[in-house]
């Protein structure tokens, strides 16, 4: 059993973290990061395994169903598409070369002959008034825009605007739609991944009327395709796709949730999440591989949070918190946070019930006396942060590495967009050193690289703080002038 520097309160309140079983730690992360689960890949059989190990678990620590799901599956619909296998783009006398600076992402087959329109981002936002559309004709044109949204050009963020860019250039009668890429990464690594079968959202609405627009991406040869299109509303566009072929894939979040036992809070939740699936094998890894290994385990991103989800439940079960304490774990994470975006828009839980979402996910550690807080001092949680990581001898480091952009690169976002304050709870970043390199995305993160003492601390820590929020008098919020709080006002009526 572990032992810690417990301070005040809690050396007396022997609570189920404060003695949690570090053999059973380990054994959970040698299972989830296991060989045998091939990278759990989303929608492979290894992730599906990876869901039947958490929800028995949830089952056993004596967590309930949650109304709306399949025991404790929410099942999540998923497309895996192929592109076409042949295109064409020639912007005025310019032409493009399919599958080397010109993609296409989706839409069915076409053979288009028409001019283009620029577009801005080819955004728009109600909220703001932002309205890229404003005073353009486009119905029965190519729509050439800026890859991103106008706050955000964060590649989750830009990949995450895919299908609202292409409903609203649809909606407005665009026949076709390409991006101009401007992303901080090469374009080499973008073909790549984009150029081969994905993993998407299946269009559940009824309404697959942006499918048939065809979508595509390109490396500009030189600026001065943009400024024809720009300055001569008369520049003819050829765009042609043979089509793409799409087969049905499942995967599922897994939840549970455990009462609480105040008479009047227990109608409000806090939800812990983390990402179980991680990115396969092979090419689907994305990283360097051999014959001899070509298994992404994923221990540290993210087998090490799902670990600590595991923990956290079963010390509630045990000791439950005053609040209803849901557990989620979500799959496609690695392919856009697509199983938390699919939870956010349609909750099991209702949005407005939910207080707060305490998020574990990172890329690991190189710092073993520390966790690292992704949203530190912007949801009014600073107190329980502190008390939670004191009691296990850790330090804080507030937002490592801010030029990331990790706040809004883990499956918290999907919650903070809605309004639900949200902090990720992650083990101790400093930087993105060679330490974070020689295990993200490699097939060298297996679980016998662990330090498991850490992983001890890092779970007994993270459930700690789960349960003060759950506990605490008040209601975690957005702070004054932070970037969700408008979301946060909208959500709870405040």
């Amino acid at each position: 059993m572990l032992s810690g520097p417990f301070i005040g309160a809690f050396a007396q309140a022997d609570l189920p973290e404060m003695r949690l079983d570090s053999k059973e730690l380990e054994a959970d992360m040698r299972f989830l990061a296991s060989d045998q689960l091939m990278g759990r890949r989303t929608g492979s059989p290894g992730n599906n395994t990876a869901a039947l190990y958490i929800a028995s678990r949830l089952e056993a620590y004596g967590f309930q169903t949650v109304p709306g799901a399949k025991g404790y599956y929410q099942e999540v619909p998923f497309e895996a598409v192929k592109p076409p296998q042949t295109g064409a783009l020639t912007i005025g006398k310019s032409d493009y070369t399919f599958g080397d600076n010109f993609l296409i992402l989706s839409g069915n087959a076409a053979d288009l002959q028409t001019t283009g329109v620029y577009a801005g981002y080819g955004w728009v936002d109600e909220t703001t008034g932002h309205d890229d559309y404003k005073d353009l004709d486009v119905k029965g044109k190519v729509v050439f825009v800026i890859s991103g949204i106008p706050d955000n050009q964060d590649p989750i963020a830009t990949f995450k605007s895919f299908r609202t860019k292409r409903k609203l250039a649809s909606e407005r009668g665009a026949v076709g739609l390409i991006e101009l890429y401007r992303l901080t990464f090469p374009w080499r690594f973008f073909r790549s991944y984009f150029g081969k079968e994905s993993l998407v959202l299946a269009n559940t609405d009824g309404d697959s009327g942006d499918d048939n627009l065809v979508y595509g991406w390109i490396q500009e040869k030189d600026k001065t395709d943009l400024e024809n299109i720009q300055t001569d509303k008369k520049t003819k566009i050829h765009l042609q796709s043979g089509g793409f072929t799409r087969r049905p894939v499942q995967s599922q979040n897994v939840i549970g949730v455990l009462p609480g036992t105040d008479p009047v809070l227990k109608d409000e939740y806090v939800v812990l999440t983390a990402h179980y699936d991680h990115v396969g094998t092979g090419r689907d890894g994305g990283g360097m591989f051999t014959p001899q290994d070509s298994i992404f385990n994923g221990a540290r991103d993210n087998a090490f949070g799902t670990v600590s989800l595991l923990a956290a439940a079963k010390a509630y079960s045990q000791a439950p918190t005053k609040r209803s304490v849901v557990i989620l774990a979500v799959t496609g994470e690695e392919i856009g946070l697509l199983g938390s975006q699919y939870y956010a828009e349609h909750p099991l839980i209702p949005l407005e019930k939910t207080i707060f979402n305490l998020n574990t996910d990172g890329a690991g550690y190189n710092d073993t006396g520390a966790v690292s807080i992704i949203g530190y001092g912007r949801t009014g949680t600073n107190d329980q942060l502190k008390k939670a990581t004191d009691a296990f001898g850790l330090r804080i480091i507030a937002d490592p590495a801010p030029e990331q952009g990790l706040f809004d690169r883990s499956d918290n976002v999907s919650f903070a967009v809605k309004g639900v304050p949200a902090v990720c709870f992650s083990p101790g970043l400093t930087e993105f050193d060679q330490e974070i390199a020689k295990y993200y995305h490699q097939v060298t993160d297996g679980p016998e690289t662990i330090d498991y003492p850490y992983l001890a601390k890092f779970c007994q820590s993270l459930t700690l703080m789960g349960r003060l929020v759950a506990d605490m008098d008040g209601k975690p919020a957005w702070v004054a002038g932070d970037k969700y709080e408008e979301a946060g006002k909208k959500l709870y009526g405040r």
